[in-house]
């Protein structure tokens, strides 16, 4: 890690971070389809995905929302004094993660509630492995705060540390306990083993950088701005979230297992774009900041543009050879739905949300979010219905809805804050890409072009 220090700054550990968390489960999925090797069966590996997918649908919206309000709020509110020393403890980190268990114990509460009233696939099974995800949902959805407590204390080196070691035990363990034969239960056990020590970790972190000042004006405060963005969260995150309900609905548990591992984005587009995003949110406090901070958007996302339109193009060219080198041949269906999801990388590489998150102008993100999953539903079910794209058609309505409220966001900064996209956005550079990359889908799609 030393020979690291000087070349790593606070974007790249954040942007490593949802990376590498990518990249371990992309590597659980293929080895688990790997029948010789790991036994599991399409049935076994539907019920895995559907608890990630139960987990991550119930708490990606307040997650989200509570770290992206902590942000601007570290040492910039009015119920705690700014901090004069850079060592000082934080009250903010510590009430930060009391809202955070309060909703991983809240919902959690709920799934065990109502455990026998859920029923999911097509024969309404009641839903699989309750009692483990009951546990990995407490334990897990408040350890994000980790990598935000050392980016807010600028400590790169750190994030990439913590995830380095966490990642790989993560897949030794759960990776290790199909391939001696133990079952899925064992390695759903072997993941909520790793959550464990991520909690205990943080644990250790709270001690040594927050102050354990409990303020019910300051969770006002966070509540309050930070409500719009966990409305927001919820329905414009959604759409892949309600994609994989509808699934989980109308098909068998291989089936399921086979959708699932289709709508997925481009690997690191969401991830990297998320970092950056949480990344610039402090950098708007001041009219000069807000200037610099935009510039700094404007160039790190061209950076990402580079990297990840050719990317998607390349990866969109051979994912049917993917598919099947990386799963096996029964998976090949759903390159046809992961096909459709790349397109998701023209709205993630443009963030007008940034500038208006960073003003705590959260209000009409949430709007904006309102209209788009009302877009959505709509879409998806056009698509199913009155056209012959099928479940690939759910796909196609989230791509076309991210779009739209992109657009939204980039004519509510113009007409409403006078900034122009061309203050943030590489303009050029990102109408040449998505042309590119839509002209490139529509020739696969006509059969013009062919996928190796």
């Amino acid at each position: 890690m030393n020979k690291l220090k000087g070349k790593v700054n606070i974007i790249f550990s954040l942007q490593f971070s949802q990376i590498s968390r990518f990249i371990t489960f992309l590597i659980i999925s293929s080895i688990f389809t790997k029948q010789n090797l790991t036994h599991l069966t399409k049935d076994e590996i539907g019920d895995f995905e559907l608890m990630m997918l139960l987990s991550a649908a119930l708490s990606y919206f307040w997650v989200t929302g509570i770290i992206q309000t902590f942000l601007p709020l570290y040492n910039n509110n009015h119920v705690f004094s700014k901090r004069t020393h850079f060592r000082e403890k934080s009250p903010e980190i510590f009430n930060t993660f009391l809202m955070l268990a309060f909703f991983s114990f809240g919902f959690a509460l709920l799934i065990f509630l109502f455990r026998n009233n859920i029923y999911v696939y097509k024969d309404l099974k009641p839903v699989p492995h309750v009692i483990p995800l009951v546990i990995y949902f407490i334990l897990s959805n408040t350890t994000p705060l980790i990598e935000y407590i050392y980016y807010v204390r600028n400590r790169p080196y750190q994030i990439i540390n913590y995830v380095l070691w966490t990642a790989s035990a993560q897949l030794v363990l759960v990776c290790g306990a199909v391939i001696l034969g133990l079952g899925i239960e064992t390695a759903i056990w072997a993941l909520i083993a790793v959550s464990a020590v991520r909690f205990i970790w943080l644990l250790v972190l709270l001690e040594r950088y927050a102050e354990f000042r409990f303020s019910f004006e300051y969770i006002k405060t966070h509540f309050r701005l930070g409500m719009p963005l966990i409305m927001s969260s919820l329905l414009s995150g959604s759409s892949q979230y309600i994609d994989g309900f509808i699934a989980s609905w109308t098909l068998t548990p291989d089936r399921f297992a086979t959708f699932r591992y289709g709508s997925k984005e481009l690997p690191f587009s969401k991830d990297l774009s998320n970092g950056l995003n949480n990344a610039m949110l402090t950098g708007f406090s001041t009219p000069e900041k807000m200037r610099r901070a935009m510039y700094d958007l404007k160039k790190k996302s061209l950076k990402l543009m580079h990297y990840l339109f050719p990317l998607s193009i390349v990866i969109m060219l051979s994912s049917k050879l993917i598919f099947i080198n990386l799963f096996s041949r029964e998976f090949s269906r759903s390159a046809d739905i992961f096909m459709v999801y790349l397109l998701m990388v023209v709205s993630r590489l443009v963030f007008p949300q940034t500038i208006l998150i960073g003003l705590k102008k959260t209000k009409i993100v949430f709007w904006a979010s309102v209209f788009e999953i009302a877009f959505n539903i709509t879409a998806s079910l056009w698509f199913i219905y009155y056209t012959d794209r099928g479940l690939v058609g759910i796909a196609l309505g989230t791509a076309l809805v991210h779009a739209l409220e992109k657009i939204f966001l980039v004519a509510y900064n113009y007409y409403k804050l006078n900034i122009p996209p061309k203050a943030y956005i590489p303009v050029r550079w990102f109408i040449f890409y998505s042309l590119l990359i839509a002209t490139i889908f529509v020739l696969i799609d006509r059969g013009i072009l062919t996928i190796y």
